[in-house]
């Protein structure tokens, strides 16, 4: 065959390697891409175990080089956490409809497990307000939390537990892919949506109300209002005014001069203990002004026997744990990873949901509510200078100390200050410019975090989050199931093939079509792609001179990583319609998998054999030509 003589590298079409091998390459490619045990190959037994143990056990890798220079800047960022994890503890814990008490044991127990277990070193554990919301609306729909307050907080430990057991067995079977379902736009739609039904939510305690509306939507909330209106109090509406504007300017100052960082950490702390020195000293209750209430000291009771697993629960708590575990894992993990960019640290997604669901299994045996970690807290802890998971236990020793010592001075907390402080963090959630850059960028996915903000804020944060996802979801099929293909010509001067739409300028050779394949082959895209090449190669005929007849079609398969038995079939098919029309097909680049798929099959031999395999479109080009100018020649010489 003429293409023989043109000088060109081989294609390599086999591997060598048995089906096992592969097998076991592909899974373990896809279920350890970072190969996090490979500096182990050719050691001892004991090195491989120690390395194994310290792999789940993170602290065994940096304790023993920790020192008292590490030390003195944990400290000070555990020291400055604890003064956020008291008002956020609180708070949070009465956003959920739970005791004050259990927010601040939520930050004693699971802080410990995580400096373990836990692979971040700026990461600040505690609780958050939007799994605080979402789980107490759902376990509000079962157990009311005034009718029945015991089983109401059980099945609260009882679905921290749940959720825990759901991170912990993601993170064992690498299956932290799944969390990537939660897209970046779903969680910015999500969040901000969150955000506003939150802070509508504080409306009840600026205005003094005893009660709202179990439901978590703006126009129920709106509604509850308005129609309580009768019950609203001044006092404590110029309050809480007062102890918004404080935080808001204390934000505020914190991005005009940076260096007064701290005021904007303590300013929190500082409206507790301000409020709990303006209510007892005025006794606030007389006027209005509604407060915390007793705070039992002491540490967290063990809350292993109130676990509740009977039949007529486990739905609403599995419902509850289910989604909360991915709302958790999704912004923990993405807190982790953000700020260890700043510090060029690599976080391993999987041993963090080992980490999170460790803590919250064990959490929920000592009084907790789910905990993950917090961007506000993790922020702090970042910017106080933190070095390693020490803060934690620094945090975790102060918040002892809080618990066994001052916990019930915190009693004369006035509810309108939490209110303040949980307002002002949420106002941060709501990233308008990015639902912006969203819109300027992609159309498709300011859609899908519109569908969650608004679904969270009309609806349901459940009906939010699962409209967002299955809008997410269609987009990833679409990409499947519609692949990109697109027609090449070469950029004169150049020995390179690019997409002539990018390129209107390039040159298309007159009896060759080439087109690039950029995707996987297999049954749910066979079908399109198909009907594509067929329709490239129509429209390429009606728009050829009667002297210039398609001659070939080259298929560039660098962009085609695998291929199943229907996307051969697809090919075989291709080369039949062509086939009748006197057409040659020659492919370019086929990875290995595909390539020996394609031999495998005798595709390759159908085509013409090995000769018609390219390493590049610059050979499979002069290759045509070339073959084109034999067949002139022999048809000359025989006229």
């Amino acid at each position: 065959m003429g293409t023989l003589d043109v000088q060109r590298n081989k294609v390599n079409f086999s591997s060598g390697r048995t089906f096992l091998s592969s097998f076991r390459d592909g899974l373990k490619e896809t279920l350890l891409p970072d190969d996090p045990f490979r500096y182990l190959k050719g050691k001892s037994a004991c090195t491989v175990a120690w390395g194994y143990l310290k792999y789940f056990v993170p602290i065994l890798e940096w304790a023993p080089r920790y020192t008292f220079a590490k030390f003195r800047f944990d400290l000070l960022a555990g020291i400055t956490i604890t003064s956020v994890a008291i008002p956020q503890g609180i708070s949070y814990a009465r956003l959920a409809n739970l005791p004050p008490i259990i927010g601040l044991y939520s930050s004693f127990i699971p802080p410990l497990v995580y400096a373990v277990f836990g692979s971040s070193t700026n990461l600040a554990v505690g609780t958050v307000a939007g799994a605080s919301l979402f789980m107490g609306s759902v376990i509000g729909t079962a157990v009311s939390a005034t009718a029945d307050p015991q089983l109401y907080i059980h099945l609260f430990f009882t679905a921290a537990f749940f959720t825990g057991i759901i991170e912990a067995a993601l993170g064992i079977f690498r299956l932290g892919i799944l969390v990537d379902f939660l897209s970046r736009s779903t969680i910015t739609g999500f969040m901000g949506g969150t955000a506003v039904i939150v802070i509508t939510q504080q409306f009840k305690g600026f205005l003094g109300l005893k009660h709202l509306t179990t439901k978590t939507d703006v126009v129920s909330a709106v509604r509850a209002l308005l129609a309580n209106r009768n019950q609203w109090r001044w006092e404590s509406a110029a309050l809480g005014l007062c102890f918004f504007g404080f935080l808001l300017f204390c934000k505020h100052l914190r991005t005009r001069v940076p260096k007064l960082f701290w005021l904007s950490v303590i300013s929190p702390l500082l409206v507790v203990v301000s409020g709990c020195v303006f209510a007892y000293l005025v006794k606030a209750e007389d006027h209005g002004i509604q407060i915390v209430g007793p705070l039992n000291k002491g540490l967290n009771p063990v809350s292993i026997t109130d676990l509740k697993f009977q039949s007529n629960y486990i739905g609403t708590i599995m419902k509850a744990s289910l989604i909360s575990a991915f709302l958790a894992l999704s912004e923990g993990i993405a807190v982790g990873r953000s700020l260890g960019m700043l510090k060029n640290e690599q976080i391993d997604g999987n041993k963090e949901m080992i980490a999170f669901g460790l803590m919250n299994i064990v959490g929920s045996c000592f009084s907790c509510y789910l905990t993950t970690g917090p961007f506000s807290k993790s922020a702090v802890n970042y910017h106080a200078g933190c070095k390693t998971s020490m803060s934690n236990v620094v945090m975790s020793i102060c918040m002892m100390l809080v618990l066994l010592f001052l916990a019930p001075l915190f009693r004369y907390t006035p509810l309108v200050a939490l209110s303040a402080i949980i307002a002002v963090a949420m106002i941060g959630l709501v990233e308008y410019e990015e639902a912006y850059r969203l819109f300027k960028v992609d159309k498709f996915d300011f859609l899908i975090c519109m569908s969650a903000f608004f679904g969270v804020i009309f609806y349901s944060m459940t009906v939010g989050l699962l409209i967002s996802v299955c809008l997410a979801v269609v987009r990833s099929l679409l990409y499947i199931a519609r692949p990109s293909t697109c027609k090449l010509g070469s950029i004169r001067g150049t020995e390179m093939y690019y997409d002539v739409e990018q390129y209107p300028d390039s040159y298309v050779h007159p009896d060759i079509l080439i087109l690039n394949l950029g995707s996987p082959i297999y049954y749910a895209n066979a079908g399109y792609l198909k009907e594509r090449i067929l329709r490239w190669v129509e429209e390429e005929e009606n728009t050829k001179k009667k002297d210039a007849d398609l001659q070939y079609v080259i298929l560039d398969m660098g962009g085609v990583t695998s291929i199943d038995n229907t996307g051969i079939g697809m090919l075989f098919d291709v080369h039949k319609n062509l086939g009748r029309k006197g057409i040659k097909i020659a492919l370019t680049n086929p990875r290995l998998e595909v390539a020996e798929k394609l031999m495998l099959s005798r595709y390759i031999e159908l085509i013409g054999g090995e000769d018609w395999v390219f390493l590049s479109v610059k050979e499979a080009v002069a290759a045509c030509r070339f073959s084109l100018r034999e067949l002139r020649c022999e048809e000359e010489s025989s006229l």
